[in-house]
């Protein structure tokens, strides 16, 4: 049986119905398919690229908890906070294009696997089972110890609880799964669907990159973002490109341009990247955007709207 490239989930509102859905925490890390054979050990990305170098501590667990069993196994890489113990994608970012990670970096970032699919197991293809029969037989592995974990799925329980309990732990958000849904390779499926957790925060504008496609060139394309430290230094946040309509993206330029600055007004420089294409302007403008986390930036933020009520003086750095 050939590795398989993942099933996906589609976004989307918790579906009604929580007898017909089972739910998972949404774990923020690196999708990935584990292969065990023979004792060997292999790891794939989302587009099943081999990363097993990457992660040597996560084949020496499965290669014991294994136990020399043909398994097909879907799950995610996850590194750690230590301070709250939630994935945190900013740190698995250390590990994950490194494929002689050093014992100190290894030290210093560990990762765990958390197993949440069984696929196949001893040249069964159990894919064509339900979720929650799939599930029962992954049970039965006891796949538990430091580095790797399977993490329980719940079903009965309304979903705004599980939203409530996923942000109480600083989790991403959940992903609902159809109790007797089988398993589709390579298919994004409103049989999955996930809905993240989003924060939001205060920031100001920086600055502004026009458009170069075409038919939009000129045009406002993304934002750049900054906030003040505990220092009052303001510091470069990275950028926002999408939430716009078309009528806020022209309302936008035109304030922009009465503000504009030759000079960036970030008390310490910008990415270099930046210096040529922006247009700068004072720090002015504040606005609204969610976001994912921020780890020295901000991860897949979104435009809200301005705050015209709030002066940019008082932004600080998101939490």
């Amino acid at each position: 049986m050939s590795v398989p490239a993942p099933m996906l989930a589609t976004s989307g509102r918790p579906p009604e119905g929580a007898d017909q859905w089972a739910v998972e925490m949404k774990w923020d890390g690196m999708r990935s398919i584990c292969r065990t054979r023979g004792g060997r050990v292999d790891f794939y990305s989302r587009n099943l690229n081999n990363v097993t170098a990457c992660f040597p501590e996560l084949g020496l667990a499965m290669s014991e908890l294994g136990a020399g069993r043909d398994l097909i196994l879907d799950g995610e890489i996850v590194a750690p906070d230590p301070a709250t113990g939630a994935p945190s994608f900013a740190r698995l970012q250390r590990r994950m294009h490194l494929t002689r990670p050093s014992v100190e970096l290894r030290r210093a970032v560990p990762v765990q696997l958390f197993v949440f699919d069984l696929l196949g197991i001893d040249g069964e293809n159990t894919m064509v089972m339900p979720y929650v029969d799939r599930r029962a037989r992954l049970a039965d592995l006891e796949l538990s110890g430091p580095s790797v974990q399977t993490p329980p799925y719940w079903t009965g329980i309304p979903v705004d609880t599980m939203l409530d309990t996923a942000a109480s732990h600083g989790l991403e958000g959940i992903v609902s799964k159809r109790i007797d849904s089988t398993y589709r390779p390579r298919t994004r499926s409103r049989l999955w669907l996930k809905t993240p957790l989003r924060k939001s925060a205060e920031v100001i504008i920086a600055g502004w990159i026009a458009s170069s496609s075409r038919g939009h060139r000129g045009a406002l394309a993304s934002l750049i973002l900054g906030a003040y430290d505990h220092s009052g230094r303001l510091i470069h946040l990275g950028q926002v490109g999408t939430g716009f309509t078309a009528a806020v993206r022209r309302e936008l330029r035109e304030r922009l341009s009465e503000l504009a600055v030759t000079e960036p007004p970030f008390d310490r420089s910008p990415p270099h990247e930046l210096a040529t294409t922006v247009h700068w302007v004072q720090p002015r403008l504040v606005g609204t955007v969610e976001y994912r986390e921020y780890a020295g930036s901000l991860r897949h933020p979104s435009w809200r709207g301005l705050c015209t009520e709030i002066n940019a003086e008082h932004v600080g750095l998101p939490e």
